[in-house]
């Protein structure tokens, strides 16, 4: 009976998609995955994107331990073909910042290939020759071999393949009007279109749009949208070869961090922090909930970050690489967050509702885990996840204290308001004429 079970996942995302092609393979065989977007993967969807870190430098061991399983399984090019690229992560020690330290340790526990890094000098040498970087007389920090980046949308390509592969629907164009209801309990869901689909199982993993497209839910506190700033530079395919070699620079403090060129010569530089959010009145429930702001929201608007976020991007830049501060960006992007407070996912059940299963809440660090996270929702599913773990994911938990959260300390700042007027404009992406 179980294997007959008709489930429908809400959102072609990381966690939706994995959680399909892990159900598939324990044998269910009626599993639909719907997504709002009319093209897949969806152009605005925080999971599209020409790269994220992959990393297994994590202050909670848990996720230290889970991250080195996605990077083994990274490494399956039969899999994931050129997905995954093994540039290495550096991480900047602070003074003053426990983080890192604490995710030095566990890396070192765990039999990661990592380096400390003491020095101008050492932490030069992980760096190619030709490029000019700019390091403290005194830093610190440390390399970890067993990491880098993917590229994020052709992962999420390759296993949509796969869920297709064994035999799962996938349907685009399909934003949710309201879950429908028998006896109080999910039993299927009716889009705006009129389309229905009915379930035993519905697995809501909308991304940053959980909390607005689901009011009824009052899911704001453990799934709150934030827009995370984003920005790019074009090189020549000379300058480009001069950092293609490059580890990813990462620094927890500030939350900055810089990818070396992709394919295409493009650079991404982004900022891990508390974010934007943006509250709107809900159509659907007479409340105000943070809505994401993209692309396809508001077309080319929709990609415009906050003139200050681009000014400490540039002055992050200039910290790192000097030579490219002095470009002009290319682009922006908002890049939208699911948030929780203690930045653990949300895995579980709705409290009182056996019929709906929440994947979501990534806060920012999920899409490492693609190739495994969807075994998580999986046994969340089948009442297989060990306790702990259940706990640390259920929907009604008790929020951790801040000297115990996820990430750095930055993090766990309250977000911004994001204002339109004080969004950049085109000429705000070209550097200071004294830079």
């Amino acid at each position: 009976m179980e294997s007959r079970k008709r489930i429908v996942v809400i959102g072609a995302g990381c966690f939706g998609l994995s959680t399909a092609y892990y159900l598939l393979q324990r044998g269910y065989q009626d599993v639909t995955v719907i997504d709002r977007a009319s093209v897949l993967p969806a152009p605005d969807a925080a999971s599209t994107d020409i790269n994220k870190i992959v990393r297994s430098s994590y202050a909670d061991i848990f996720y230290t331990r889970l991250a080195r399983e996605a990077i083994a399984a990274w490494k399956d090019t039969k899999e994931w073909g050129n997905t995954y690229h093994e540039s290495g992560v550096y991480c900047a020690l602070s003074l003053g910042e426990t983080y890192t330290d604490k995710a030095y340790e566990n890396d070192v526990a765990l039999g990661a290939r990592v380096e400390y890094l003491s020095g101008l000098d050492a932490v030069r040498r992980v760096f190619p020759p030709t490029v000019n970087i700019a390091v403290p007389e005194h830093a610190r920090g440390y390399i970890n071999r067993d990491g880098g980046w993917a590229f994020a949308s052709q992962g999420i390509s390759r296993m949509m393949e796969k869920v297709t592969a064994l035999g799962g629907k996938i349907i685009p164009g399909k934003p949710v009007a309201e879950l429908m209801k028998t006896d109080g309990k999910t039993s299927g869901v009716r889009c705006e279109d009129g389309s229905v689909f009915e379930a035993d199982l519905v697995v809501l993993s909308a991304g940053s749009w959980t909390s607005s497209a689901f009011p009824e839910l009052s899911l704001q506190r453990n799934c709150l949208a934030t827009g995370q700033c984003v920005a790019m530079l074009q090189l020549t395919p000379e300058e480009a070869d001069m950092y293609r070699d490059c580890p990813v620079f990462l620094n927890f403090h500030t939350g900055f961090y810089i990818f070396p060129p992709n394919d295409d010569n493009i650079v991404k530089l982004a900022i891990h922090d508390c974010g934007y959010t943006q509250p709107l009145k809900s159509r659907k429930a007479d409340t105000t909930v943070s809505t994401p702001r993209t692309v396809l929201s508001h077309g080319p608007d929709g990609l415009r970050i906050p003139k200050a976020s681009l000014q400490k991007l540039r002055a992050e830049l200039a910290q790192v690489y000097p030579e490219l501060a002095k470009k002009p960006f290319a682009a922006t992007r908002l890049c939208w967050y699911t948030d929780s407070p203690d930045e653990n996912w949300v895995v579980g059940f709705y409290p009182g509702d056996p019929n709906l299963f929440l994947a979501t809440s990534g806060s920012g660090h999920a899409y490492k885990f693609l190739p495994v996270l969807g075994r998580i929702v999986a046994d969340g599913i089948e009442g297989t996840l060990p306790p702990d773990v259940s706990q640390r994911f259920a929907v009604d938990r008790t929020h951790a204290t801040k000297d115990s959260t996820v990430e750095p300390e930055i993090r766990a700042h309250a977000p911004a308001q994001l204002k339109e007027e004080e969004l950049c404009t085109p000429e705000d992406l070209l550097p200071a004429p004294h830079a």
